[in-house]
This record gives structure tokens, sequence and C-alpha cells, in this order.
């Protein structure tokens, strides 16, 4: 599949129907996505990036317990008016303005059957065109949002985008893995030669690990209809990618930013004391509050 030169990326697809369970009993009601991170849910970073990106239209997979993603990013009357009743414009407009982000569609995972199959629920609202892919786990905290970066590198290349990052030791067996060789003419771009799951650590290949930011021609929706579930049954997002790999190439992008895995009760705790230090209006007083514990 040769793609027009004149294709943008118009489309984010944010798989959203996991069960969350490494934050019960946290999300055994409320959806992981809607976890808040300082004063925003999670899913709202990762479309706020997709947006800044370019993308207009936001696909949601859901499943079962996640109504609650849709009402946040829908208008609220009632709010509204008891805001402006109250005259709280600076509220009104916050409220406002998640509802006008972007056009957002949802459609629902009947069971949460992988990562791949998640995606493949997007395959119509997609249709044929490139189309990126946010895990809202993944908080990327960049001065250039992470995905802006990587669909600049695609309107040169045209070719399906990994995001990278490297990740030294025994954690590499939590990660996809790329086994791949630095571009000439652009040491950022990593010409992808094979997928490895979870490799073990004196098996990987490399230690370009895949985060969870992706750029996807739509052929890719062909290779999941016809790869063999995995593990537990499911369908793996990199078994389609590695089967993608014998029709057209596939780079890795090593982005500028620091990630956060906002998925892990850790990496969610860190990632709300580094945002809260940078929130210009909590910032200092939360920083000076740090230095007076007894740590």
């Amino acid at each position: 599949m040769t793609l027009n030169k004149t294709q943008k990326i118009r489309k984010a697809v944010f798989p959203a129907a996991g069960m969350g369970t490494r934050f019960l009993p946290a999300t055994k009601a409320m959806p992981k996505e809607m976890l808040c991170l300082v004063d925003k849910p999670l899913i709202q970073y990762g479309v706020e990036e997709a947006v800044a990106a370019g993308c207009t239209e936001i696909i949601i997979i859901t499943g079962r317990g996640k109504s609650t993603m849709e009402d946040h990013f829908d208008r609220s009357p009632e709010l509204e008016a008891s805001l402006a009743a109250k005259n709280k414009t600076a509220l009104l407009e916050i409220a406002r303005s998640v509802s006008k982000l972007a056009k957002i569609t949802y459609t629902r995972q009947p069971e949460p059957l992988g990562l791949g199959h998640a995606v493949l629920m997007a395959k119509e609202l997609v249709g044929d065109e490139p189309f990126a892919v946010l895990l809202p786990d993944d908080i990327v905290d960049a001065t250039i949002p992470c995905m802006k970066q990587m669909v600049e590198a695609f309107n040169e290349i045209q070719s399906s985008i990994l995001g990278s990052e490297i990740v030294e030791g025994a954690a590499i067996q939590n990660y996809g893995c790329l086994d791949c060789t630095p571009d000439p003419k652009n040491p950022r771009l990593l010409a992808v030669k094979d997928l490895v799951e979870k490799p073990k650590p004196e098996n990987a290949p490399s230690q370009n690990a895949i985060i969870g930011r992706y750029i996807l021609t739509p052929r890719i929706f062909d290779m999941l209809e016809h790869i063999t579930p995995g593990a537990g049954g499911e369908l793996q997002l990199t078994d389609g990618i590695k089967a993608l790999l014998q029709h057209e190439k596939v780079y890795g992008f090593v982005y500028e930013g620091t990630r956060h895995d906002a998925g892990d009760k850790q990496g969610f705790l860190r990632a709300t004391v580094e945002f809260a230090l940078k929130n210009k209006d909590l910032g200092p007083s939360f920083r000076a509050w740090l230095k007076s514990l007894p740590l």
C-alpha cells in the first residue's frame, strides 16, 4: 500500500476498555482513564496531546462501565448554568473547553480481547487513512507534544511509526522491544526489522522499548483480522505490526520528553508530584510543603 503524500493524521484512537485491575478498588466503579492527575483525568491529557498534533477526530474504544468518559467530554448544561449564575467565568470556560476539544466518537469493545482487538474495533470509524493510537496510561510530558513530534516525522516518511524510548536492564522484559537500526539521515528514526514482545533481558535485541504512542497505516486492520490470538486468547497489536512488516516499512521513533506510566500506582504517584510541581498555581506552595516533610 502506497499512501497518498497529501494524507494527514486526522484521527486518533484511544483504547480505553480495560478493567484497570492494578488500581482496584478505585477502579471498581470508575474507569481507570478517569483517574485524576492533579486537575484533569488521564484520558484528557491524551486527547489534548492528539489535538495539539492536528487530530480533529477522536475515537475512544470503551467497554462496560465507561460512560463517565462520555459524560466528561460532553456538555453539562446544568453545571454551566450554575457557574454562569454565580459569575464564575474562569471555571465556566474550563468546563466548556473540555466539550470543545474535538469531535469524539465512541465504540464498544464487547470483550477485553487485547490491544490489537481494541484497535480493530476502530476500523469502520477510521476508514482508509493513517491514524494515531494513544494509550491513556502513558502520560508524556514534553515541550513539543509527543504525538506532534511523531506526526511531523510521519509527514516526512509516510510510514507506520512506533513511539520508543531506551529502557535499560531487566525492565525491558515489561515492554515490546524493537530489533532496529538507526536511520542514517535521522537517528531519532529507527528502521524496524522485527518486534519482540516482553523479551528476557539477555534475549532483547535492543534497549529500544515500544511505548503507548503509534501512527499506523490502514493496512494494520487487515493484519489484525488475520493474526492468531496469543496468550489469554488476546489479539496482540505487536503481532499485527510484525505482520505489517512483511508488506511495508515500519519505524521506531525516539521522542523527546518524559514518560510516566500512570497505569501503575508508583508511576501515577510520581506523575502527580511532577505535574503538581509544574502547576503555576499549586507548584510553589506544594514544593514548600514537600520540603517541610521529614523525609
